[in-house]
């Protein structure tokens, strides 16, 4: 397309006046309004927001530019698709080189990297400079550092096209603005291309690193509990103010000036009771109140060194530091704080800090931080239901619980949805009155506020959920632009939001989260204003909505302690909870009214302490269960009747063993909705295959939906449910193993599962593991080794098995191991060593190449937990003369199934199976599409599209049995075996050859047969076109 008139005009009109355009006198507002506007509302964009949207929704947001010491405070232009930002525009004065100056360049980048923008854009109009704001800013960058385009005015009318098709509003609704984003996003390496929250989670863990050092090392009689606690405010209380700072609800710089003298934290002592005097909110509490929970007497009476806290604070500000904390997303501090909070502070007895990893954390390979995405659906579905149809006087009575908040994403998340739900609700009832002139005190205004107005009586306290003093629980900033009163907003967040955790640290940072929340939109002079008249506080205490406790363990456990606690130190990090008298206004009414979250991923082993009392208490409990399991069946029971309940878990419980227990328990009650990720890479850099689940409380219902993502590739979750969505009979749920396959899918596998006999009875339960050594680099040797311990001494082989791993293990192949095992098995050294007492001798005499071989393992060996009655012994197996049988081999890990038949007496390790079976027919089955398919519907996904194939859930497979009376099943069995054979045989060719064109050849005639064997087992199963083809589809 060619350049619409506006901008012919635009670009005419700044030529032919451009000295005057170029002055010093002509000024940056003069230039947006003149140029930059119109230039942006000929690429669509609705500058002036003719549309009337809301706030929250208008396209373009045009910043309050904060000015301190004649540095903005906010970029010019926020360009939005549905209230989501897309990018920053930073516009300046037509007198200021954009191409060679580096300020303003830096400025922008550190607004779009502070606020997870991949591209902005800087422009005077004359010049126009599209950035790439994924790497880190640094003051000493050049102006061309990130820039990826550069246009002059004279290029637009030419170049109009390649302009808008990347930023024009129309260009970001087809997905052409993100794709660029996203490019610059995912690319790999690169200096400096770490994200906002890594290098922020680096900077306050650093932070922690020299408090932890240096308060350890001033204060030697503190507890290490109390220099975790000391450290964490001191983090939170910085990080709270400089935030405050950048919003202009504190004074900018008050942080760095405390930096600038002596006794740098007996002044930051005085900003903090400074800071407690006027926000309240127990991040700042020093002395006793009613209503409040126990003061911090611990903080103010702490030395800390000078140069630790001029380290931390003279770096927190422009232009060193490349944080703009006045755009930082609201996600950001609780990604960040969620891995802060993986590592804690230890103190050596010398009473030295250390951080160290916590164990569950390591265990579970990281922390992984719930996406945003993610949250808002599990929101929406669960507090958007519940709001539905009321009035903020009736939404004032559900009650919200995150049960394990961590950093509090999932509270955030709920939060924010009940302040958007409100001003819409205001905006729509509330508005129009206002604008008619009503007050607060008329009748059909009263109607509609979800707390009256009340007078204050002098000496009486008030009730922390008491009426508050105010007219309206809204404001006006614009024509378009309502917004909550601070009031309501800390009205909302007391009376909806609830969280436990057993972390005290990730309590605090939660109550930190939610303040910020609160401020988020403020001003100074309006909190200055609001103090003045109300005579309170700015923030609220949220000690009774965020607890620190144990979930999942009440007050119980102290009538029967378990014996495998060994401490009291054990009973402490045990950290018991009683909910009743934790929320006894919430048990009063019958519970929560949603349960939401993401419950730690605790693996079983970890549980020291707490089997016993799960065993005792929870219905879902199995020996081998995660912690997640417990925390579904408490949560469910927390809701009241009618509440809405659901979880990011991993969906291993559908499927394992350990998820029996909880799979009968769920089937009982009155499931919404299933979401199942598969292997897809929800959390970032971790596979756990996630779901998300959804339950009630009330009476089971007949069905529920299901959805199987096939991909993240999606702009909306809700729509791709919506879209890819179906319903699935509860009834039909087998507590064995849930399969959530749509109803033709179902009916096939129920009609496949009652064609045949249990594979596991067709083998007479003849599927073992491969074999367990316990320290491969003894026991298992390679060629070379092999046939130099066969040469120093033929006895040799008799103790030396060819060995296959899983993944040497492919469909039909003739298998040859590239390496060997030792085998010693428990009891050989006993039953052949006769009365002599030193065993070790014995062997070295009767094997001296092979002691010499393994006595460098000497150590390692006796380490081992499962070994023989020697450490050269590998453990105890009932199984190990299977091996030397005719047998089918196959691979645990694989996409499909990977069988073949071993005649050779191989050995295999535990990343395969054998089967006690030679049989040819069985084999051409177990390498069908249709026992793929048929296992692909009862076993987990693991990342990759790979398979488990457990024999757990192979062993209830049908097989179609041959009745050998019967010549029609004799014929069927009969061309099976010949098919077979000939696979085995056209394996070994293709295996043999070494001609390209005859590998080619070879390679059609296996595909031929192995179609002619699909067709013969779809014969056998009885499935018509129909059923074959939902078979083929999955």
């Amino acid at each position: 397309m060619s350049a619409p008139p506006q901008i012919i005009e635009l670009v005419t009109r700044f030529d032919n006046y451009y000295e005057r355009y170029k002055s010093l006198s002509y000024n940056e507002t003069q230039v947006r309004r003149e140029f930059i506007d119109p230039f942006f509302k000929a690429l669509g964009w609705d500058v002036d927001n003719t549309q009337a949207f809301d706030d929250r929704y208008k396209e373009v947001i045009h910043e309050d530019a904060i000015k301190v010491s004649g540095k903005t405070k906010a970029p010019d232009y926020s360009f939005r698709i549905g209230g989501v930002r897309k990018f920053f525009v930073e516009a300046k004065k037509p007198a200021v080189n954009l191409k060679e100056n580096p300020e303003p360049a830096y400025q922008l980048r550190r607004y779009a990297w502070s606020a997870k923008l991949p591209l902005s854009i800087l422009t005077d109009f004359e010049e126009f400079t599209v950035f790439d704001c994924t790497k880190k800013p640094s003051p000493s960058d050049k102006s061309s550092m990130g820039r990826i385009e550069y246009y002059t005015y004279r290029d637009y009318i030419e170049k109009w096209d390649e302009i808008e098709s990347k930023y024009s509003k129309r260009s970001i609704l087809t997905g052409k603005f993100d794709d660029l984003a996203d490019s610059l996003v995912n690319r790999k390496g690169g200096r400096g291309t770490a994200g906002i929250d890594d290098a922020f989670l680096t900077e306050i863990e650093e932070w922690r690193d020299i408090l932890a050092k240096n308060i350890a090392l001033r204060n030697n009689e503190l507890s290490v509990r109390e220099l975790n606690l000391a450290v964490q405010k001191i983090i939170d209380r910085i990080i709270f103010l400089r935030i405050c700072e950048d919003r202009g609800i504190e004074e900018y710089g008050q942080l760095k000036k405390k930096a600038e003298g002596k006794e740098i934290y007996e002044n930051l002592k005085d900003l903090f009771i400074y800071a407690d005097e006027k926000y309240n909110s127990g991040l700042f509490h020093f002395r006793k109140e009613d209503w409040m929970e126990e003061p911090d007497i611990l903080t103010l009476s702490l030395k800390i060194d000078d140069k630790i806290l001029k380290q931390i604070l003279s770096h927190l500000y422009y232009p060193e530091s490349p944080y703009e904390f006045s755009v930082f997303p609201a996600d950001i501090l609780g990604q960040v704080y969620e891995q802060f909070l993986g590592k804690v502070i230890r103190l050596t007895e010398s009473h030295q800090a250390k951080i160290e990893e916590k164990p569950e954390v390591k265990k579970a390979g990281g922390v992984y931080y719930t996406p945003t995405y993610i949250v808002d659906y599990i929101v929406r579905n669960t507090v958007g239901r519940l709001v539905e149809g009321k009035t903020p006087d009736e939404v004032s009575e559900i009650k919200i619980l995150d049960p394990a908040c961590g950093s509090g994403s999932f509270l955030i998340g709920a939060y924010q949805y009940l302040l958007d739900w409100h001003i819409s609700w205001y905006m729509e009832k509330l508005v129009p009155l206002i604008k008619e002139g009503k007050t607060a005190t008329d009748r059909e205004v009263q109607k509609l506020l979800p707390v009256k107005p009340v007078p204050k009586k002098k000496g009486k306290k008030k009730n922390r959920h008491a009426g508050i003093d105010y007219d309206f629980p809204i404001y006006q900033m614009s024509e378009t632009d309502w917004r909550l009163t601070s009031e309501e907003k800390k009205r909302i967040l007391l009376n909806n939001i609830f969280g436990v955790d057993i972390d005290q640290q990730a309590v605090e940072v939660t109550k930190l989260s939610l303040l910020l929340k609160v401020l988020e939109g403020e001003k100074g002079e309006r909190i200055s204003k609001q103090l003045t008249i109300t005579q309170e506080r700015v923030l609220p205490s949220l000690h009774e909505n965020i607890k620190c406790g144990n979930s999942l363990i009440g007050l119980d456990i102290y009538e029967n302690i378990p014996s495998t606690l060994d401490n009291e130190e054990d009973l402490y990090r045990i950290n018991p909870f009683d909910w009743n008298s934790g929320f006894p206004e919430v048990f009063e009414k019958g519970g929560f009214d949603a349960v939401i979250g993401n419950p730690p991923y605790v693996r079983q082993e970890l549980l020291k302490g707490q089997k016993e009392y799960f065993k005792d208490r929870y219905e879902v409990y199995h020996g081998s269960a995660d912690l997640y399991a417990y925390f579904i069946e408490k949560g469910i029971s927390l809701l009241k009747e009618n509440g809405q309940f659901s979880y990011i878990v991993a969906n291993k419980w559908m499927r394992a063993n350990y998820g029996k227990p909880l799979r009968a328990w769920l089937s009982k009650k009155p499931i919404e909705e299933i979401i199942d990720f598969g292997d897809l890479p929800v959390f970032k850099k971790a596979t756990t295959y996630p779901c998300i689940l959804r339950v009630s409380k009330g009476a089971p219902k007949q069905r529920f939906k299901v959805v199987q993502v096939a991909t993240l590739d999606f702009s909306d979750l809700s729509q791709y449910v919506k879209e890819n969505g179906h319903s699935i009979n509860q009834d039909s749920l087998d507590d064995n193993g849930w399969s959530l396959v749509d109803q033709n899918t179902r009916l096939l596998l129920d009609k496949l599962m009652k064609s045949g006999v249990p594979l596991g009875e067709y083998v007479e339960k003849k599927i073992y593991y491969g074999i367990k050594t316990g320290l491969n680099e003894a026991f298992v040797i390679g060629e070379t080794t092999k046939d130099r311990l066969i040469a120093e001494d033929p006895k040799n082989a008799e103790v030396i098995k060819p060995f296959l791993a899983g993944r040497e293990i492919k469909r039909y192949i003739d298998l040859k191991p590239q390496q060997y095992l030792i085998l010693f098995e428990k009891g050989w050294t006993n039953k052949n060593s006769g009365n002599i007492k030193n065993k070790w001798i014995w062997l070295k005499e009767k094997y001296p190449s092979i002691a010499n071989h393994l006595e460098p393992f000497t150590k390692d060996g006796e380490s081992r937990y499962d070994k023989g009655d020697y450490w050269w012994e590998l453990r105890s197996c009932d199984y190990y003369r299977e091996f030397e049988e005719e047998k089918i081999l196959y691979a645990e890990i694989a996409t499909t199934g990977q069988f073949t038949l071993d005649n050779n007496g191989l050995y295999s390790d535990t990343t395969s199976y054998i089967m006690g079976s030679n049989s040819l027919y069985l084999l051409g089955i177990l390498n069908s599409r249709l026992w793929t398919f048929m296992f692909s519907n009862v076993s987990s996904i693991i990342r990759g599209g790979f398979f488990r194939w457990k024999r757990q859930y192979m062993e209830n497979l049908p097989v179609y049995p041959i009745d050998s009376s019967n010549p029609e099943d004799m014929a069927k069995h009969n061309k099976m075996v010949q098919l077979v054979k000939q696979m085995l045989e056209l394996n070994k060719k293709l295996d043999n050859s070494k001609l390209g064109i005859e590998k080619e050849m070879i390679q059609r005639r296996i595909e031929a047969t192995d179609a002619e064997i699909n067709r013969l087992v779809y014969h056998l199963y009885d499935l018509n076109e129909e059923e074959i083809k939902i078979m083929e589809m999955k």
